[in-house]
């Protein structure tokens, strides 16, 4: 599903302050975002995580509590309560922004009990590897939602606001922990559950298991209630899709049943995207999107992983390949590209920046071409500045500048990434393209951009614009370059820059 010229901006990065004003700073940020021409934000998850306040949204606890209920220490999550979610959503509606909610259907974290259950120890390293003999262990798995309950006036339960589904042992595979032994390992619970769910992803042997309480996908009441839970979400909420978490966790079986589910039941398209995270796999994204006919999109993993590596090797990197073995190669119209993301930022666990010098090359690479549905990262509009432990175990303060020509390339993509695509990808330090827009428009545009040392290209923008003259809108460059009789100009650009030519 490819979004036109829409622009998706993930509103959040992982170290986001835990001072509940998130969803406010969305409201109050939703008409500049508009006027940008960022046409949907794809928000936190907007649910109580296992550390309260203080989550940043992927230790589920319980789905139904959107900082409405005291759970977990608090009544907000990290980013606001119910009531300023729902504002955030409503104002980016008024506005004519998409809201894409971020679920998490892997895992739950936080269960209020915990109960007695046989499994089997496995390998960390290779889940079909059983280690020992089957024992009794105490897993967490029980969950009451005590901030739910409705009493009567003699101190009766009578029901659950919004579900009375109660989870337990028997809608899990597998945890983490044995509280009876005191031992952090992957168990994978017998009985009721005698493998594990069928994976397209082969890692570890089988990589069902990701954390906490792993959700069992093929017991059918726990797809219903997801099913129940989806629709009520959309209902309540008025969001316009989702972005849906590590999905290599979880059988696509489920998610072609849920998302037709959901889109017959609400009768709204629901753009949705997945986070297969894979940047070295190209034939695996490519099999999980043929085998959802194309559901879902995905993100662009191995273009990401691509960036990084150019951004690492400077002029040693051919632009020309920048493209080769990437999502957008194979499925243009169902990927989502991006820079950078909450888990490759500095210091996160799938850590794989892209240099601040190469960010304004690859967005370009994202906003004015013509294929992918392009992703802006939160601190690459506004910043970034915190403190965190690296791999060595050392603290680090990390501080993400904006990228200053963010803002003029979203207005070339809205004003002028239209049309026809020519490129030149004949040169390995210095590539560009140009877009044609339609020729009622009146309007043309050239980028080009280099790893390496100055460089110029000559490029088509149309005969139309014979004797005219084109400026970089970027303003990286102050000359004017003259088009000649043929529709052609010599585009320059300064050493390891972009340059985005308008007439």
């Amino acid at each position: 599903m490819n979004k036109s010229n829409g622009v998706l901006m993930q509103f959040f990065h992982w170290y986001i302050p835990a001072d509940g004003s998130l969803w406010k700073k969305a409201a109050s940020e939703m008409k500049r975002i508009s006027e940008l021409g960022i046409s949907a934000l794809w928000l936190p998850p907007a649910f109580k995580g296992l550390a309260g306040a203080d989550s940043v949204g992927y230790d589920i606890y319980d789905l139904y509590d959107l900082g409405e209920f005291d759970q977990k220490g608090s009544v907000r999550t990290k980013y606001g309560t119910k009531d300023e979610y729902l504002n955030a959503v409503n104002t980016a509606s008024s506005l004519g922004v998409d809201i894409y909610a971020d679920i998490v259907f892997n895992h739950k974290a936080g269960a209020d009990y915990k109960e007695r259950v046989w499994a089997q120890k496995v390998d960390w390293n290779n889940r079909q590897v059983e280690l020992g003999n089957p024992r009794i262990i105490e897993a967490w798995t029980k969950f009451v939602f005590k901030g739910r309950i409705k009493f009567d006036k003699f101190g009766n339960i009578t029901n659950y606001k919004y579900s009375d589904f109660l989870w337990d042992y028997l809608h899990f595979d597998g945890v983490d922990w044995d509280e009876k032994a005191k031992e952090k390992a992957i168990f994978k619970f017998e009985g009721h559950r005698e493998t594990w769910e069928k994976m397209i992803s082969s890692e570890k042997g089988n990589y069902d298991y990701l954390m906490f309480a792993d959700i069992d996908f093929d017991i059918s009441e726990v797809k219903d209630e997801l099913k129940r839970w989806a629709k009520w979400f959309v209902e309540f909420t008025g969001v316009n899709g989702f972005r849906l978490d590590a999905i290599k966790h979880i059988s696509l079986d489920f998610f072609n049943q849920w998302l037709d589910y959901i889109r017959s039941e609400t009768g709204k398209e629901l753009f949705t995207v997945g986070e297969y995270w894979n940047p070295h796999g190209l034939d695996i994204l490519d099999k999980y999107i043929v085998e959802s006919k194309h559901r879902m999109s995905l993100f662009d993993a191995p273009l990401q992983n691509r960036f990084h590596t150019a951004s690492k090797q400077g002029s040693n990197f051919d632009l020309r390949t920048i493209f080769n073995d990437t999502l957008l190669s194979k499925h243009p119209t169902s990927c989502v590209t991006l820079v950078d993301n909450h888990d490759t930022q500095p210091l996160q666990a799938l850590e794989a920046p892209v240099e601040y010098w190469f960010k304004p090359l690859a967005y370009a690479l994202i906003l004015l071409r013509q294929d992918g549905y392009p992703c802006v990262f939160y601190p690459d509009m506004y910043g970034a500045e915190y403190t965190d432990k690296g791999r060595d175990g050392n603290d680090y303060k990390i501080i993400l500048n904006p990228v200053k020509e963010l803002p003029k390339l979203l207005e070339a993509r809205k004003k002028f990434a239209w049309g026809e695509q020519i490129d030149y990808f004949d040169h390995n330090n210095t590539i560009g393209w140009t877009r044609l827009c339609n020729e009622n428009d009146n309007k043309s545009m050239a980028v080009i951009l280099t790893n390496g040392t100055d460089g110029y290209k000559k490029m088509y923008v149309g005969k139309q614009f014979a004797g005219k003259q084109f400026v970089d809108l970027l303003n990286n460059r102050d000359e004017k370059i003259l088009i000649n009789e043929f529709g052609f100009g010599n585009f320059t650009v300064n050493a390891k820059s972009v340059s985005v030519w308008v007439n």
